[in-house]
């Protein structure tokens, strides 16, 4: 964190000739919020399509604004002073102009590309007029909601989001906050603007223009409407909607709460331990070999007596991991992850201090990384989604 400045640091910085008066934000005036605004426009279109605006006759109308556009805001001083400090992608970089020639530019201006097209405006084709772009608000309110298009097939939809709705009632599903940028899969559903969505089908993966990993998604919402957004472009608008929810899987639900109690209270902790056994396998292995356990109470007292104790390997044991559980089943859960890693349960047998055989079964060969990234799986409500491998010791996609 920050130091902050004491009265006595500003006055030494003060005798030091050094202004520590806060600066105050810049107001922009109405021409330089328009300007702004619509390059912001030309930025969400570089973010959604992973390319710059193209002119051409085979564009839509809006990407060939957007190309004139920023063409008029390349050649502006004034617009390139405005924009300076927020073009983070480098789009005023005249390196990055798509070929044009003279002609095409003279021709291809807004009031141009509107006209031909039937539209009357009254648009003046300085870049700094721009009268049709909407608002920043505006914009983040509908960039979404403008892209959807009746749903053809929301016959085969609507038993599904029904069918949702009713496990939703009943408690076999429930439903999680949206952690930022959380993985998106087809088949996951969600709720985002109060209406529930569902991801149909995804396209194969591509790396945009930018560097960034992205796909095609096509999206129905459970008012018949779809669309073919970029995965990227469902995440800010499930991060941008502060209500937004994941709805859990049937097998997944019971576990999660939807709220936790007033003071925090626990329902438990999932553990993960360490042997210090001197067997020679388990020595070997030991980085790789952990027991997973949840308990209702403290977990250094839980294993207090290891060993004196077959469950924990007669040996002492170390505490590598804990998770605090709030609002969920605690044995649900240990159960889910013992299922999970089933395949690669670790086979041991021991004697008690009665010489009576002992097999315990929460002992696995998985590393604390892959433990830790299923549970951020059973958190995200994806894990059904995924298998360990114990001979690559990862989780891949079933």
């Amino acid at each position: 964190m920050p130091k902050q400045i004491t009265d006595a640091d500003r006055d030494l910085l003060g005798e030091l000739g050094v202004d520590t008066a806060p600066e105050k934000s810049k107001k922009l005036s109405a021409r330089e919020e328009r300007i702004i605004a619509g390059f912001e426009e030309i930025e969400r279109f570089v973010e959604d399509q992973g390319r710059l605006p193209q002119h051409g006759d085979d564009g839509d109308i809006f990407e060939r604004l957007y190309a004139v556009r920023l063409d008029q805001l390349r050649d502006s001083k004034e617009c390139r002073e405005v924009l300076q400090s927020i073009d983070s992608r480098g789009l005023l970089d005249t390196e990055a102009k798509a070929d044009l020639t003279v002609a095409e530019a003279e021709e291809l201006t807004d009031e141009a590309l509107l006209a031909s097209l039937g539209v009357g405006t009254d648009l003046e084709s300085d870049v700094t007029q721009l009268t049709h772009v909407r608002s920043r608000q505006e914009i983040k309110a509908a960039e979404e909601i403008a892209q959807r298009t009746p749903c053809q097939d929301f016959d085969d939809f609507k038993p599904i989001f029904a069918k949702v709705q009713h496990e939703l009632e009943t408690g076999i599903r429930q439903t999680l906050k949206y952690q930022d940028n959380a993985e998106i899969n087809q088949g996951d559903l969600f709720i985002v603007e109060g209406q529930k969505v569902m991801v149909a089908d995804m396209d194969e993966p591509f790396v945009s223009d930018y560097g960034r990993p992205d796909r095609r998604l096509r999206v129905v919402y459970d008012n018949a409407t779809e669309s073919d957004l970029l995965l990227r472009s469902l995440q800010r608008a499930l991060n941008r909607d502060k209500a937004s929810r994941r709805i859990t899987t049937p097998d997944l639900g019971p576990l999660f709460s939807d709220t936790e109690e007033a003071d925090d209270l626990r329902t438990g902790y999932i553990y993960v331990l360490r042997s210090n056994s001197d067997d020679p396998f388990i020595s070997e292995h030991r980085s790789a070999i952990h027991k997973i356990g949840v308990t209702t109470g403290d977990v250094k007292k839980r294993v207090a007596n290891a060993k004196k104790d077959p469950t924990y390997l007669l040996a002492d044991v170390e505490i590598v991991a804990s998770f605090k559980l709030s609002g969920i089943n605690p044995r649900k859960l240990e159960a889910l992850l013992q299922k999970f890693f089933s395949s690669a349960r670790l086979e041991v047998e021991l004697q008690d201090r009665f010489g009576i055989p002992v097999k315990p079964r929460e002992w696995f060969l998985v590393p604390l990384g892959v433990i830790e990234e299923t549970i951020e799986k059973i958190k995200e409500g994806t894990i059904e989604q995924f298998r360990y491998e114990p001979e690559t010791a990862t989780l891949t996609r079933s």
